[in-house]
């Protein structure tokens, strides 16, 4: 059963952090990353990591940068748009295929929107480039490109889209792509169980709407269910399990409030119609990437969810009791770098990206 909004609040506001059982030693991997926003673990040990300003590099094993791979198609990259997020196939093994999610220019030059591609690695270079998907329609704007890439179990690729902040109503009506998650087969195809596919008027990739801008998204261990995380305006920042058709409430429903007066925005935080946060920021964190944790390396953290923030440069970590969050705990509070992504890699570690002209990629090391 779910509390009331603002007795669940209150619970949130006056939950004790409890005092972490890891010490974590920040080890860098690799550095002279400029803006990196995503990050993806091949099967021999290496690493592809984006850069905003529009490059993709593999990191070797150790650590070692190589040139940034040939093949990407023209990226618009000002204020938050660039080349942004990175995914492998799940057959990557067989196909060796990568996509990746970036802000495309309009052919003009006036607009942009975020636009998904794929392309076989080859080498240096990403072979067979085709773009997959296209938000639609473009507009002049610098701001919420959303983008992260999530593959489910069945094998349909989630793509989160921000509202371009100018358009921020529309995340509110399903003929556009502003403020949504879409649903689509690797081809870019759309599946046939969508939730709107059948919809007069409505764009059949849409999988959920109501979003501002989603910059977190991963599997649940457990259940495979799509958990995403958003920001808000001067609070607001939300923790939301994903399902299909629902609406997330944004901008008529938020805990948010407009930029420079602190005024009220839309009817409220709560509605009968509007799937409810899991967890709430006020004031924001603004979070960037998230993962669960599933290994055993760090004593009492297997199932905790992390997330990190780019306004306090830190780590989050959240305790689950099923598809509860029960309490924060905030870590490497001394980081002193904002947190883009956060990945769990295949030694069961967690790894980071720190969005800097210097950018870092970290491994997290428990020492004690």
């Amino acid at each position: 059963m779910r509390l009331p909004t603002a007795f669940a609040l209150a619970l949130l506001l006056f939950v004790p952090a409890v005092a972490t059982a890891v010490d974590l030693k920040p080890v860098t991997v690799a550095r002279g990353l400029q803006h990196p926003w995503g990050m993806a673990f091949l099967p021999d040990g290496r690493m592809l990591v984006t850069e905003r300003p529009g490059r993709m590099r593999i990191v070797e094993r150790d650590g070692s940068l190589g040139a940034p791979l040939a093949g990407l198609p023209p990226v618009a990259a000002a204020g938050q748009g660039g080349l942004l997020d990175v995914a492998l196939d799940p057959r990557f093994a067989d196909n060796r295929l990568v996509y990746w999610s970036y802000s495309e220019p309009a052919a003009d030059g006036n607009a942009n929107g975020t636009a998904v591609a794929r392309g076989r690695l080859d080498g240096q270079r990403l072979a067979d480039v085709q773009v997959i998907f296209r938000q639609q329609p473009k507009v002049a704007s610098n701001h919420h490109f959303g983008s992260r890439l999530v593959f489910a179990r069945d094998g349909r690729l989630f793509v989160t889209l921000g509202d371009r902040y100018s358009q921020r109503d529309r995340a509110q009506t399903l003929d556009n792509h502003y403020g949504k998650i879409v649903r689509i087969r690797p081809d870019g195809s759309v599946p046939p169980d969508n939730p709107f596919v059948k919809r007069a008027g409505a764009l059949p990739e849409i999988h959920s709407y109501g979003h501002r801008n989603v910059q977190g998204a991963a599997l649940h261990p457990a259940t495979g269910q799509l958990w995403t995380h958003e920001h808000g305006p001067q609070g607001g920042d939300e923790v939301n399990l994903e399902r299909a058709g629902a609406n997330y409430g944004w901008p008529v429903i938020t805990f948010g409030r407009e930029y420079g007066t602190g005024s009220k925005i839309g009817e409220g935080t709560e509605r009968a119609d509007v799937t409810p946060p899991l967890w709430q920021w006020t004031p924001s964190i603004a979070p960037s990437g998230m993962a669960f944790c599933t290994s055993n390396r760090y004593a009492g953290w297997q199932g905790s969810l992390f997330v990190g923030s780019l306004k306090f440069r830190l780590l989050a970590r959240l305790e689950l009791d099923g598809d509860t969050i029960v309490r924060e705990e905030r870590l490497l509070t001394d980081l002193g770098e904002r947190v883009r992504d956060v990945r769990q890699g295949p030694d069961g570690l967690l790894y980071l990206l720190t969005d800097e002209t210097d950018g870092r990629l970290l491994r997290l090391a428990p020492t004690g």
